[in-house]
Order: structure tokens, then sequence, then C-alpha cells
């Protein structure tokens, strides 16, 4: 049995196939994208449902998406999150948006994340009436927690925001 040629190196150790295009590729070529690399993102596309990528189809369909999802990522971490307590601050903000929910989660943290990537993604700087939640599941002799969450994005002025974080 002849040796695999890996498609980018032209070296006989090609021993993985690209995702997208199928190519031989060795290990050291080959691009990889792990599982919980975009675990805020929610459902992957078909061209991100893969492990291993050549490196011109991950600079090519898989770059760019990250880029995007790392800057949406870094602008989810500012996202002003009000729960359902501060009703007295947020009272005249609009809640005219469909409320997020996010499912499934881990931990407290990670709903959090997930509601704040989704509201990013929406081109929004806050969150309201924010609940998050958790319940027991029980798999044979182990028990752990789900969490969920519901919010409401919005989007409030930067001068309204600053006289917020004064009166804490």
């Amino acid at each position: 049995m002849p040796k695999r040629v890996c498609q980018v190196c032209l070296l006989p150790r090609a021993d993985r196939n690209c995702g997208l295009c199928a190519r031989d590729i060795c290990k050291r070529c080959s691009e990889k994208l792990g599982e919980d690399r975009l675990r805020h993102l929610g459902a992957p596309t078909p061209e991100l449902s893969h492990r291993v990528y050549c490196g011109p189809c991950f600079d090519e369909k898989v770059a760019p998406v990250l880029a995007d999802y790392e800057s949406t990522l870094e602008r989810a971490k500012g996202i002003v999150v009000f729960d359902r307590t501060k009703g007295e601050e947020t009272r005249l903000m609009s809640r005219a948006e469909r409320p997020l929910t996010a499912s499934d989660c881990l931990d407290e943290r990670e709903t959090l994340m997930r509601l704040a990537f989704s509201a990013a993604k929406g081109g929004f700087n806050a969150l309201l009436d924010v609940k998050v939640d958790s319940r027991q599941v029980r798999n044979e002799g182990f028990q752990t927690s789900r969490w969920f969450g519901r919010a409401v994005p919005a989007q409030i002025d930067p001068h309204e925001l600053a006289r917020l974080e004064r009166l804490h």
C-alpha cells in the first residue's frame, strides 16, 4: 500500500483528511478546531462542524468566522446585566425585543455568557430582567445541575449607562 502524500507540504506522511475538501494532510499541516472553542455560538454551521482542516480551507472558511466570533465575545464581556431585582432602575427602558434564552448550560456563568453573546451578536449593550435558574438532572446514580436563563436585550444610551454606574 503506497503512503499517502500530504497535499500541503507534499511529504509522504498524510494521516488525516480535511473535513471540508477531503484532502490528505499530515498532522503538521492540519488545523484543529476544538469542540469548546465556539461554545457560545450555538449550533455550528456545516463548515464549522469538522474538527480537522487543511490550511487553505481553514484560512478561507474558518478564520473569518473565528475572528467575528472573537470580536463578538469581547463585546459580550462588556454587556451590562440587570437582574429582575433592578426593576426600579430599569423601569423606563424599552423591552420591545423578544427575550433571549439559554438552556442546557453547565453553570450560572456560562448561562450569563451565552445570553450576553446573543445580545452582542444582535447589536445590544445590555440585558434586562435577567433570570438564571437551575434544575437537578439525575442520570442513573449521578446527579448534576443544568442551568437555563432568560433575558430581554436592550440598547442603552451611553450617557444613561454612565449615570447608572455613578449610582452604584
